[in-house]
């Protein structure tokens, strides 16, 4: 009986080990945690981002990878001399599995609550389903929202103050964060940015699934043109060159790289061209 279970425990854990194709796989290699500024320290993978908060308080989570990061989180966490149980909320950027999937996991672990923007309740509390995916395939494990936001509503623990900002686009709930934080008795406003890339509908115009994407877009990139930003930070590290920053990070005498407003600056609108390329591009195929 013991040589069954232990069977069927392998089998279990092979499985969950090849979920994951070789390119999502590639993205959830592990990363030894670090420091960012402050009290911002970044626990998630090569690629698939998390952050983690620490406060008096408690510490809050921003996104929990795929359903195979979620336990390398937890090491991160602890690697860095924390205690999962003073998890005290968890938050999301949108509801995808590479940062959904891990969630339902990390919350039942660490006894959290979860808070997410109104518009991606659907498909975080029905497996990824809802919204403008409409199919049968489950895409991760539903998690109950403790607390629904909205646009600019603020989340407060233990003295630090994160705003979620509803830059929808790539899902009708996608939420970029900003928070003030200090390191070394100087302010530095911190970003971390929803995906802004095209979310790989079949097109930009006429979806009937989410026709709201072009005005969604264009409302998301003046809304995050707006926001002061000396730390850039998003869902994916290639987005702000994660590697090459820790990397620069580690050379002795180094400012900090990750203080990069020119960075997000570029990247903003650099995304904001290439849509509205694509959408310039779909209206003309239209006509």
């Amino acid at each position: 009986m013991n040589r069954l279970l232990t069977a069927l425990l392998c089998a279990l854990c092979l499985s969950s080990a090849q979920a994951l194709s070789p390119e999502s796989a590639a993205k959830n290699q592990p990363v030894t945690p670090f420091r960012i500024l402050g009290n911002l320290y970044y626990v998630g993978a090569s690629d698939v981002a998390a952050y983690l908060v620490v406060t008096p308080k408690g510490m809050i989570l921003l996104d929990g990878g795929f359903a195979e990061t979620a336990p390398m989180i937890e090491k991160n966490i602890a690697a860095l001399g924390f205690k999962l149980a003073d998890l005290k909320i968890l938050l999301n950027g949108h509801a995808h599995p590479d940062h959904a999937g891990g969630l339902a996991a990390l919350k039942q672990d660490s006894g959290a609550v979860f808070y997410a923007m109104d518009k991606e309740v659907q498909p975080l509390e029905h497996n990824g389903q809802g919204t403008f995916y409409r199919g049968d395939r489950k895409l991760f494990d539903s998690i109950h929202v403790d607390r629904i936001l909205h646009d600019g509503d603020v989340v407060s623990l233990g003295g630090v103050d994160l705003t979620a900002h509803l830059t929808a686009g790539h899902t009708p709930g996608c939420t970029t964060w900003s928070m003030r934080l200090s390191d070394g008795g100087n302010p530095y406003d911190v970003v971390v940015l929803c995906q802004v890339s095209l979310p790989g509908n079949p097109t930009l115009v006429g979806d009937a699934n989410y026709p709201a994407i072009p005005a969604d877009f264009t409302r998301a990139f003046a809304l995050l043109k707006s926001l002061p930003c000396d730390v850039f930070l998003s869902e994916h590290g290639s987005v702000f060159d994660l590697q090459g920053k820790i990397k620069r990070m580690q050379q002795p005498g180094a400012a900090n790289p990750f203080v990069d407003p020119e960075g997000y600056r570029r990247y903003i609108d650099q995304a904001r061209r290439d849509f509205e390329k694509e959408l310039a591009a779909e209206q003309h195929a239209a006509h």
